[in-house]
């Protein structure tokens, strides 16, 4: 089998303004766009909650944790699905030191990637010459009563 090429990311990791509406969208609610990437790439829409309760959680067991877990598994994931060049270091400095840029960026990808293609569906008209269905006469029956609602016939 042939492998596909691998190709870029549709947008660069700081183009936040070649879609305004997401720029906007991570700068003034990021956990809200994290959860619209999660359910659109078809995983469970709480899933960024990880990144917001794992330091938390860790911290108090005492494991210092400083990868968003939930940014970067879904970068990975993204990736990999769509055979986007790069490595798992690469997603980690994007989801440590930018991690509302990697979620823009992972958004503006789904929105590119899930376009759905225009389709225009021409039919011609269709002739159809039926003739009517045969419609068989039935004989009269000729016969005589013999007893109560019993018709005896002959042919």
């Amino acid at each position: 089998m042939a492998e596909k090429p691998l190709t870029e990311w549709k947008s660069g990791l700081l183009d936040c303004f070649e879609s305004s509406s997401t720029c906007c969208y991570g700068f003034w609610c990021c956990p809200c766009l994290a959860c619209t990437v999660s359910n659109r790439f078809g995983e469970s829409y709480c899933l960024p909650i990880c990144d917001i309760c794992s330091p938390a959680i860790f911290a108090a067991c005492g494991i210092p944790l400083f990868v968003p877990p939930a940014a970067l598994s879904l970068r990975a994931s993204i990736r990999n699905k769509y055979g986007i060049k790069g490595s798992i270091c690469k997603d980690i400095a994007a989801s440590c030191f930018c991690v509302w840029c990697s979620w823009c960026q992972m958004h503006r990808e789904l929105k590119h990637r899930n376009k759905t293609p225009t389709v225009i569906n021409v039919q011609t008209p269709t002739v159809v010459q039926m003739q009517p269905a045969p419609i068989m006469m039935a004989q009269p029956a000729v016969g005589f009563v013999s007893q109560s609602n019993v018709v005896m016939a002959s042919y």
